[in-house]
């Protein structure tokens, strides 16, 4: 905890013990009394941003799969020059993607069957080295009985 002067102190506070040290307190509204608070009850702010999930989006406005999302991205105003912006949806499933979905998935496809290629090309490298390598034993073996006798 930082004890320099100008950094927030941070209390956790139990009870009702609140002090003019404290800089900020976090309170919950948990029951709405009689009389509005100003400022805080008596206004109905609308959310300022939307959803930014496709899944999000697809929930609030009750979509279906096959629906479009992008036509009910939540847009906002902004005031300088009559624009309005929207979020840029993120997981939203594009024609784009699938292709490269595809592409890696091929990809991953072609690997697999090289590998099995070059194994088989291996082994067969292999059983020719063993053979070599038995028939010159084999001549070895011979020559030495030969040599014996």
């Amino acid at each position: 905890r930082e004890r320099r002067s100008g950094c927030r102190k941070r209390k956790s506070v139990r009870g009702c013990i609140v002090g003019p040290d404290l800089a900020v307190l976090s309170l919950v509204l948990v029951k709405k009394g009689a009389e509005e608070i100003p400022g805080l009850t008596d206004e109905n702010k609308p959310r300022r941003l939307g959803p930014k999930r496709a899944s999000n989006i697809r929930k609030l406005f009750g979509l279906e799969k096959k629906d479009d999302v992008r036509q009910f991205v939540v847009r906002r105003e902004v005031k300088e020059g009559k624009k309005s912006k929207a979020p840029k949806i993120q997981r939203l499933i594009t024609p784009q993607l699938l292709q490269r979905k595809r592409y890696f998935k091929a990809l991953t496809r072609k690997r697999m069957e090289a590998g099995k290629q070059m194994k088989v090309e291996y082994m067969k490298r292999v059983a020719e080295y063993r053979q070599e390598q038995k028939e010159a034993r084999a001549a070895e073996v011979a020559k030495k009985k030969k040599e014996k006798k």
